[in-house]
């Protein structure tokens, strides 16, 4: 059962990895036993997440990369081509809609939305070469509702729903699954202002089935799942991880 829902062994690539999610994905899938390649702007919280998990971090800015080819190459070094893609990296500029610039919707929408299918594009022939790939997208509640000052990262995270329909539906069939999972609410840097008002997050925690918001440890079997073997005949779908909030 360990090599049917177990990483080790396995290259993964996590985006957005010097913080929140990705961060948290990264060192859990170290930790499982993944040759890990954390990608992130901020050097100095790789490094350290580098020195603590035994990562090898790759300093990227992805929303400035013109040609994801030669990064791909480059999150190759450190151990091969990789297995398993994680997208993580994202930005939400809570904004009310009167206040949405061309600027920051463009930039949401190619970080949340661009990004990841650029650099999944660029790894994924390696993956088909070897037979076998998994692709992770992170989705949200906003993939399926609609909250406010959020107009802009709503639309991209609808985006990535479909997106990971349709990586799953070109990339499957040559041994390419793609997948996501749709936190519900968690503390992360994006969510500061959520967390940092204790009334709000304890109404978002009343929402919940289970009554309480999400620890980033609820993440990682659920992630595990879709980038291990256990997972092989399941693909385009999306999995909330959400406490019940979406069921209710």
């Amino acid at each position: 059962m360990s090599d049917l829902f177990g990483v080790a062994g396995r290259v993964a690539v996590v985006t957005g990895a010097s913080a929140g999610i990705g961060r948290h994905l990264a060192q859990s899938f170290a930790q499982a036993g993944a040759r890990v390649v954390a990608v992130a702007r901020r050097r100095e919280a790789l490094e350290n997440l580098a020195a603590a998990h035994g990562v090898a971090p790759v300093v990227a800015d992805l929303a400035a990369i013109e040609d994801f080819t030669t990064l791909a190459s480059a999150l190759a070094e450190p151990f091969g081509a990789p297995d398993i893609l994680i997208n993580a990296a994202g930005v939400n500029h809570r904004e009310p809609y009167g206040a949405i610039t061309r600027a920051t919707w463009d930039a949401t929408l190619h970080l949340n939305l661009s990004v990841p299918f650029f650099l999944a594009r660029a790894l994924v022939p390696a993956m088909v070469d070897k037979g076998d790939g998994a692709i992770l997208n992170i989705a949200s509640l906003q993939s399926v509702r609609a909250f406010p000052d959020s107009m802009a990262y709503g639309a991209s995270k609808g985006g990535i729903v479909q997106l990971t329909r349709a990586m799953a539906e070109a990339w499957s069939g040559k041994g390419v699954r793609a997948n996501a999972v749709a936190p519900g609410f968690f503390p992360t840097e994006l969510t500061q202002r959520v967390f940092g008002d204790p009334e709000r997050a304890a109404r978002n925690a009343a929402q919940t089935a289970i009554g309480r918001n999400g620890d980033l440890d609820d993440l990682v079997g659920p992630a595990m799942f879709l980038c291990s073997p256990a997972s092989r005949y399941v693909t385009g779908q999306m999995l909330f991880v959400d406490g019940g909030f979406t069921a209710k």
